[in-house]
């Protein structure tokens, strides 16, 4: 949590920075977005260059003595992107008090260009003539923290994406159009486990979609760029470019036009594609039906139209327009398939259930046989709209087994809180939904895989609390010895006795209970990938106890650093201790800072032992058997016919169920108090920018 609230952190600082360059600058807001992101995506392509340049470096072939200089190819085989010398970012910061830094980012940006043809002109160029170099300057070195360069993880391919969310809420580039969140991009992704052939992405946004497929194929160890090609359509040019850069940063190419999937296929790629993964736009109800009525990519019609009659010249000219264009997307997606491909996509909850046409288009979609999996998915989880959504899957190559049947799958209550605003899925939680879907394509060893996995690294974690239970120890033992000094003046029977006495017996308790729980972390079952279902829920189940203990030490930790605490304020308070030359104050703060982090880093790993063990027992307790079945509230495989009887409804919560509400028995006040404290902090930012605004607008009308 520590790391993930530094990034968060550092996000919002580098915004701030950013977002100066609208008062700094000529460029309106709409126009400086552009170039913050060709700023954001030179670092991010120089993170990943440094990333991998190591790796290849070894690998280079030398022939007397001299090595092949590095190449484009080489780092497009790892994922990343290549750079010259005075394309790298460090070379921006040696610039960065240069009158002449402009024109050095423009060049760095035409030499990426030369290198990778499919980017020419969309990097941005002309706009950083509109920013002054000394301003450029600061946001170079603004977007090249310290922490950063010591950050692991893909952490500036989530700036980058926190940008693109920031922007988009700004409606800079997009239109209105709402950025996917990453979560769900990944289980798209890892649901259709793209392998080979052509990925089409008909809404194509900023091509994260191509991005998380890649990155499925680089999972098995193979290079996206020799098995995947990527086509796209987008109606923004600007968010075209953004798509291309997106691809490039991560060392993929791809044919992304500009194009209104509504009016045209200029790819002509009718039945051809072996993956379609999109986000379309909701709701849209602007499109002219007479333009798209023979239209071959509709082949259960149009989703009703309604005709407004308008005066022109005289004349009474009819205008159609389809009400609502969910419809129209679900049927492009559909027949952009070839006869075994596959499509995963993002649609409003609205459509699952819509009446009328819409319902005889779905209806006429389910007797195909092809749709194959839904997904519920709760309201915030999108960064600029509060809209539940649901996740579609057809597969045209789905087993005649399966072929009247259809996956509901009800995630709403599958979540994790980010922000007061914003939910998402964790890793964990993607994985143990992906293991149903894995269940019900008949792949138990994969599910056993998991779970396995699950109490190893329960294992793993365990093995890191003694080196923190030691740590706690060692720093509570310091601050007790820092105060003896000055407790030794005081009268046996002073204001500090009860507290000191206090905290003693609970150090004792802790150090007796600290001993019994390491011992049963050190016997914590080891587990098999081989190992049979039954056997790994053994192993699950006789963790529990050993779980739980795992949080009434932690407790004990965060109780005795509050009796250290208490000892210390009323030492300080009521016996005047800073006046006393036996009170060393500055070593005092500094053991007591050093207390709080050992008890924080001993929690969270405590807390990381009970969660992985958690995760496995919620897989073996709902799936004990390693087979699908119907989970109330959760899971149901239903049949065409039940879906006829539900008015060929396809939304999840209609089969699944409600489940029981569960008793949340990991219930953690301190992360509660931090959800509030968010909460509060972004209604206290909310109104500061209303004020803001108020002001601005009363200052403009009195002016």
């Amino acid at each position: 949590m520590a790391q993930l609230e530094r990034i968060e952190a550092i996000e919002a600082r580098l915004w701030r920075a950013a977002d100066l360059l609208r008062a700094g600058s000529e460029l309106a807001s709409n126009e400086y977005f552009m170039p913050v992101m060709g700023l954001i995506f030179l670092r991010h392509a120089y993170s990943r260059f440094l990333a991998v340049k190591p790796e290849i470096e070894k690998s280079l072939p030398s022939r007397h003595g001299v090595t092949r200089p590095l190449s484009k190819e080489d780092f497009s085989q790892k994922g990343s992107i290549f750079l010259r010398p005075e394309a790298q970012f460090d070379y921006f910061i040696s610039k960065a008090n240069d009158p002449k830094l402009p024109e050095i980012v423009v060049h760095a940006m035409e030499t990426i260009e030369d290198d990778y043809r499919g980017l020419k002109g969309v990097l941005p160029k002309q706009e950083y003539q509109s920013i002054p170099a000394d301003l450029l300057g600061d946001l170079m070195r603004t977007l090249n923290p310290e922490e950063l360069k010591t950050a692991t993880g893909d952490v500036f391919g989530r700036i980058y994406e926190y940008f693109l969310t920031k922007f988009a809420d700004l409606k800079a580039h997009d239109g209105g159009e709402f950025f996917t969140p990453i979560s769900l991009v990944q289980f798209i992704a890892n649901v259709l486990e793209p392998a080979k052939g052509t990925v089409l992405d008909p809404a194509g946004g900023s091509g994260g979609m191509f991005v998380q497929s890649a990155r499925v194929v680089e999972q098995r160890h193979q290079n996206p760029s020799e098995r995947l090609t990527f086509r796209g359509y987008e109606k923004n040019k600007t968010t075209v470019n953004l798509a291309k850069m997106n691809l490039a940063v991560h060392g993929l190419e791809g044919d992304i036009q500009q194009n209104i999937t509504y009016y045209d296929d200029p790819l002509n790629l009718f039945h051809k594609c072996d993956y379609v993964m999109a986000n379309p736009p909701f709701n849209v109800d602007e499109v002219d039906a007479g333009r798209i009525a023979n239209d071959p990519r509709l082949p259960f019609g149009l989703p009703g139209v309604t005709t407004a009659k308008g005066k022109k010249n005289g004349d009474d000219k009819g205008k159609g327009r389809v009400q609502n264009g969910n419809y129209l997307w679900i049927q492009y997606f559909y027949t952009y398939l070839n006869d075994k491909g596959r499509a995963g996509f993002v649609m409003s909850s609205q459509a699952s259930s819509a009446g009328r046409d819409e319902a005889k288009v779905r209806q006429s979609l389910v007797k195909t046989g092809h749709v194959d999996i839904m997904v519920a998915i709760r309201s915030n989880f999108f960064y600029t709209r509060t809209v539940p959504c649901e996740l579609w899957f057809l597969n045209k190559s789905k087993p005649s087994a399966q072929r009247d049947k259809v996956l509901m799958l009800d995630a709403r209550g599958v979540y994790r809180k980010v922000t007061r605003k914003i939910y998402d899925s964790s890793p964990e939680q993607l994985q143990n939904l992906l293991s149903i879907v894995w269940l019900y394509r008949g792949q138990p060893e994969r599910f056993r895989v998991l779970v396995a996995s699950y109490l190893n690294r329960t294992r793993t974690e365990a093995a890191e609390v003694p080196a923190l239970v030691t740590a706690f120890e060692k720093t509570s033992a310091a601050l007790e010895k820092l105060t003896q000094p000055f407790l030794r003046t005081m009268a046996h029977d002073a204001a500090h006795a009860a507290p000191l006495d206090e905290f003693q017996i609970a150090n004792k308790q802790f150090e007796t209970d600290a001993r019994t729980l390491l011992a049963a972390l050190q016997a914590l079952p080891a587990a098999d990938a081989g190992d049979e279902v039954k056997k790994l829920k053994e192993k699950t189940e006789s963790a529990v106890p050993t779980a739980e203990k795992t949080r009434e030490l932690g407790k004990q930790a965060d109780h005795l650093f509050k009796l250290a605490e208490r000892l210390l304020e009323v030492c300080e308070k009521s016996l005047s201790a800073k006046e006393s030359d036996e009170w060393k104050n500055k070593d005092v703060n500094r053991a007591r800072k050093e207390l709080d982090e050992a008890r924080h880093a001993l929690v969270e790993g405590l807390r990381l032992v009970r969660y992985f063990h958690r995760q496995a027992a919620w897989l073996t307790e709902r799936f004990p058997e390693a087979k699908l079945v119907d989970v109330l509230g959760l899971v149901k495989l239903v049949d065409k016919a039940e879906i006829e009887k539900n008015d060929w409804s396809l939304t999840p919560g209609r089969y699944v169920g409600v489940a029981p509400e569960e008793v949340d028995e990991d219930f953690d006040f301190e992360e509660t108090m931090r959800d509030l404290h968010l909460e509060l902090e972004g209604l206290n930012e909310e109104a500061a920018e209303l004020a803001r605004t108020i002001a601005k607008n009363f200052k403009e009308l009195i002016g």
